[in-house]
């Protein structure tokens, strides 16, 4: 009973330290960008969403990952960036990381535990529509945390 109580109190501080630390940060993933017109593959866990996971029909998290795209502000691909940027900076947790022409990315920290998803952000000329992806760089099952997020993010973003 005695380790029981005490893997009870100690496992959760040894969590929370270990965020605080930054180890459950993880790396940032390869293969974040455009190629090709699209943008990182969908994740093989219910992590990830991306306005591109048509892209991958068959893929086994293709329906748990599929999300609408930003729609393009009246002011055309740079409105629309600056009203993406603003409406990201105003979000708790979020950093802007690397920001090119038609093309940014973001990263989300938790508060406590401090884990990452990488969040990104593409013109897509085409479609004329901003294409998305978020994606937890840990664990098995965000819980709807990307999703949530992006959602968040799509009220900023048509309130600017």
């Amino acid at each position: 009973m005695k380790w029981f109580l005490l893997l009870v109190v100690a496992l959760p501080l040894l969590v929370f330290v270990a965020g605080q630390a930054g180890w459950l940060r993880g790396e940032v993933p390869a293969g974040l960008g455009v190629t090709e017109g699209r943008l990182k593959a969908l994740s093989n866990a219910p992590n990830c969403v991306s306005s591109q996971a048509a892209l991958y029909p068959g893929h086994a998290q293709q329906s748990f990952a599929q999300i609408d795209p930003l729609p393009l502000k009246p002011g055309g691909s740079e409105a629309s960036l600056t009203a993406l940027t603003q409406a990201l900076q105003g979000m708790d947790g979020v950093s802007i990381v690397e920001q090119t022409p038609g093309y940014l990315r973001a990263q989300a920290q938790t508060h406590w535990l401090k884990f990452t998803d990488d969040l990104e952000f593409w013109i897509n000329p085409e479609r004329q529509v901003i294409e998305l992806r978020s994606a937890s760089r840990l664990g098995q099952n965000d819980f709807g945390a990307n999703r949530d997020r992006i959602e968040a993010l799509r009220s900023a973003y048509a309130a600017l």
